[in-house]
């Protein structure tokens, strides 16, 4: 996603038309407004005409009040189209907007972490923000202003002919010199468009880390570093703006002034003939009026042009996200995993290396075969692959070799959904949602009861700290959970996997934030919890998986050692070292 792309092309803009279908009926409205405005303002030119000519010019106060009046009507009738027009294309903006925002964001769920590695967060924010905001842009207000603009200047010259044709010829010697630097600089403002884009998706990237990490940025006294690299993206994204607006500003100046200076040439051309008598003042005015409406329109449609080209770079960086495929997703008939859940575990000869580490195996040829009930521990040094394990049954990743079962059922047959539904996490790291206590619980069964999330909460140990919390459980534990500590955070998260009462329950060095009290008392909650369900213990403390019914020592991605605790320490090896370490016990 940080590769250099190619120019926007126009064609990117129409895969923005499946999101209008829906709404043909208020843009055919939107079109009918518009070419009514377009004639209103066109038929202005002859009004004025009639007014000058039979009002001014024949000295009849009658003529000039009825001229008046009707051009009055023109203006009111003028003023409804273009209001009526305006809401429609702005509701049209904003509704397919939300449509873009919504696609892209569940498109994003749906993909594997293995694109994450190497995904940038602001640059998908900038995305999901920035680059819809420009597609709203253009559809709520360029196309229709783009649409005005190209009937009323095609309009104009129409009756520029009809009124005198000598001077409509010099204003059309002077069209082609205003369409050629619409196209050349066009190409040009597509790619500073992009490069734009791209600056402010690096400033929104570096300063999501650094807000992400702000404790840690403290902490070191990081500030000015990050605040001169911050200060650094903002120049260079001004810089790339700064490029992109000299293109334009210099696009308008040849357009106005090759424009307006063709219409003060046919001006005075024009006033030579009425004064000859070759042309009356009233047809003057009115030739006037279009000439102007035709400039205007010529300096407007450059403008245009600078927001479709941006939006055509905006519509390929958002198309290009939703083209990507998930790495990970259900088959095309999918399997169904026996009911009810029995908790059987299997890995058979797996193979792993992830994706941004090629050549560097996490699992090797590991086999692994838990049954129902059983609590099994995985420990050994870091990198071992413990972890990764967890990450395949989850199936966030799919082995290169071999393969993982659940109830019997190669994971890959099944539903990612129907196969997560019978899982609950306790991660090492875990996430507290900008919510209060019961929506982070309830993240685990969304449709779980007040009295279900308690319960949950008691039997991790957790429901003590939250009453005490102002609202209590209703309490608004901030971003991230910052009103937590890192131990209380942890026993929120095993209270949401207990609440989803799966039959696999993953712990991923779940006690690793806990005091001592804290941790004997999850610990209790834990053996609970595993009750009757499969569990799976990742730890680097062995004092937690002690009463593990067995622990699977693991080096290099490969099972070094089986065993119950006293066994493995019996054995000695890599388990009676990692022991001896901890609690000072030998063979």
């Amino acid at each position: 996603m940080t590769a250099a792309a190619p120019p926007a092309r126009i064609a990117a803009l129409r895969r923005l038309l499946p999101y209008l279908r829906p709404y043909r009926g208020r843009a055919l409205l939107a079109a009918l407004a518009l070419l009514l405005a377009a004639g209103l303002v066109l038929g202005l030119g002859q009004g004025v005409r009639h007014l000058v000519d039979e009002g001014f010019a024949a000295g009849s106060a009658a003529a000039l009040d009825r001229t008046a009046l009707v051009l009055f009507g023109v203006v009111a009738a003028l003023a409804v189209a273009t209001c009526t027009r305006f809401w429609l294309v702005s509701w049209l903006g904003e509704r397919v907007a939300g449509d873009v925002r919504r696609d892209v964001f569940d498109h994003v769920l749906s993909l594997s972490p293995a694109w994450f590695e190497t995904a940038r967060t602001g640059d998908i924010l900038s995305r999901l923000t920035a680059d819809v905001t420009l597609l709203q842009a253009l559809i709520g207000s360029a196309v229709s202003q783009g649409l005005r603009n190209v009937l009323t200047g095609a309009g104009a010259f129409g009756m520029l002919l009809v009124t005198s044709p000598k001077l409509a010829g010099i204003v059309a010697l002077v069209v082609p010199l205003v369409v050629a630097p619409l196209v050349l600089f066009g190409r040009r403002e597509k790619r500073l468009s992009r490069a734009a884009q791209e600056r402010i998706a690096d400033l929104g990237d570096t300063a999501e880390e650094a807000i992400a990490g702000l404790r840690t940025v403290q902490a070191y006294t990081h500030e000015p570093l990050d605040r001169q690299r911050f200060a650094a993206r903002v120049e260079e994204s001004v810089a790339a703006a700064v490029r992109r607006i000299n293109s334009r500003s210099l696009l308008i100046l040849l357009v106005i002034l090759l424009g307006f200076g063709a219409i003060t040439f046919s001006l005075w051309v024009g006033g030579r003939d009425v004064v000859a008598g070759r042309m009356t003042g009233g047809e003057l005015a009115a030739f006037v009026l279009y000439a102007v409406m035709l400039a205007s329109s010529g300096a407007s449609l450059s403008e245009v042009w600078g927001e479709i080209q941006r939006a055509a770079g905006a519509a390929e960086r958002i198309f290009d996200l939703l083209a990507v495929r998930p790495g990970i997703a259900a088959p095309a008939a999918p399997a169904l995993l026996p009911a009810p859940a029995r908790g059987r575990i299997g890995f058979e000869a797996v193979t792993f290396e992830y994706p941004t580490r090629p050549g560097q195996s996490a699992l090797h040829e590991f086999s692994l075969a838990v049954e129902p009930g059983e609590t099994v521990a995985l420990v050994g040094p870091s990198g071992a692959g413990k972890t990764t394990v967890l990450q395949l049954l989850l199936r966030f990743y799919d082995p290169q070799a071999g393969r993982v079962t659940l109830d019997g059922v190669d994971i890959r047959r099944v539903d990612p959904a129907s196969l997560r539904a019978r899982l609950g996490l306790v991660p090492q790291d875990p996430v507290v949602f900008s919510a209060d206590a019961f929506e982070n619980i309830r993240f685990g069964r969304p449709g779980a009861s007040d009295a279900e999330v308690r319960a949950a909460a008691e039997a991790a140990q957790a429901a003590g700290f939250l009453d005490a919390l102002p609202q209590g459980f209703s309490t608004f534990l901030g971003t991230k959970g910052v009103m937590l500590s890192g131990g209380q955070r942890q026993r929120l998260a095993i209270a949401r996997a207990i609440l989803r009462d799966p039959a696999v329950l993953l712990l991923d060095e779940a006690t690793s934030a806990l005091d001592a009290e804290s941790e004997q008392a999850v610990q209790q909650a834990l053996a609970v919890a595993s009750r009757g369900r499969t569990t799976l213990v990742v730890a680097h403390r062995l004092a937690t998986v002690r009463r593990a019914d067995r622990i699977v020592v693991m080096e290099g991605g490969r099972i070094v050692a089986t065993g119950t605790h006293e066994s493995l320490v019996r054995a000695g090896g890599l388990y009676g070292r990692l022991a001896a370490l901890q609690f000072g016990e030998a063979a």
